[in-house]
């Protein structure tokens, strides 16, 4: 039987309010030697903590990590409309590449995101 060779990885940082998750950050990311060096992000706060810089405090930790185990490159993406999340990354540094049209469909109706990333 061949063994079953795993290609990606998933890191994530989480804060927690009394045994509640009330925010995390994720790092998906591929063993592949081509690509071992980007990960894509993703990010939630719960809505009842945002504001509270949770979300910076995540970022910090998480560039942290990324440039401790040779990380160089974050990516990110943010539906277009959601303006407190745009400029929180913009806020972290993150550049604006492009907008992916219809990327999500959100109540029957096609929603585009943007698309950021972050070079360390």
């Amino acid at each position: 039987m061949s063994e079953l060779l795993v290609l990606l990885f998933v890191y994530s940082f989480v804060t927690e309010t009394e045994n509640k998750l009330v925010g995390f950050i994720a790092a998906i990311g591929s063993k592949l030697k081509r690509n071992q060096h980007a990960v894509y992000l993703v990010l939630g706060v719960s809505e009842d903590y945002r504001g509270q810089g949770i979300a910076t405090k995540l970022f910090n930790k998480l560039f942290v990590w990324a440039k401790d185990v040779g990380i160089s490159r974050l990516g990110l993406m943010v539906i277009k409309g959601n303006t407190k999340a745009f400029n929180l990354y913009k806020k972290m540094g993150f550049v604006l590449k492009g907008e992916k049209i219809h990327s999500l469909k959100i109540n029957e109706k096609f929603a585009n995101e943007y698309y950021l990333y972050k070079l360390l």
